[in-house]
């Protein structure tokens, strides 16, 4: 179940199903926001939610994590859609010289992973995601307009 606020919703996710309502919600949620930032522990399903978020966006192919490519592109029909992960950035002057500002501001889908590495180089407006394990191993998955 959701609990939708003007600018943030909660729901919990204890199975793959759940995960796809919650990425359609998403999407639906954050309208014509296309950038993304994830945040949660490692293991907490950052990845698999991003993947659950493109097969919604209608990508046919296999979404894999960035973590050592540092991102990956994927294509739904004519959208294309970009997915970082910065978890091995030593410092944010790695994502500039990548080019990863061109990226945030294409108009592209951007899921971003470990943003915390990148504070700097963030758009004013994008959507947070905060997944959190509970206790019973489920997600609390919380998303804000930021």
């Amino acid at each position: 179940m959701f609990v939708i606020f003007a600018k943030s919703m909660v729901t919990n996710a204890s199975s793959i199903q759940d995960l796809h309502r919650a990425a359609v919600q998403l999407i639906e949620f954050a309208g014509t926001e296309k950038v993304v930032i994830f945040k949660g522990d490692m293991g907490a399903g950052k990845t698999t939610f991003v993947k659950a978020i493109c097969e919604a966006l209608g990508v046919q192919e296999a979404v894999t994590s960035p973590t050592f490519a540092i991102v990956n592109e994927y294509k739904s029909d004519d959208k294309k859609l970009y997915h970082f992960d910065f978890y091995r950035l030593k410092t944010q002057t790695e994502a500039l010289d990548m080019g990863a500002e061109e990226y945030f501001y294409s108009g592209a889908y951007c899921f971003i992973e470990w943003p915390d590495k990148i504070p700097d180089m963030l758009p004013l407006h994008y959507i947070k995601v905060t997944i959190s394990v509970l206790a019973d191993g489920s997600r609390q998955i919380s998303i804000e307009k930021i």
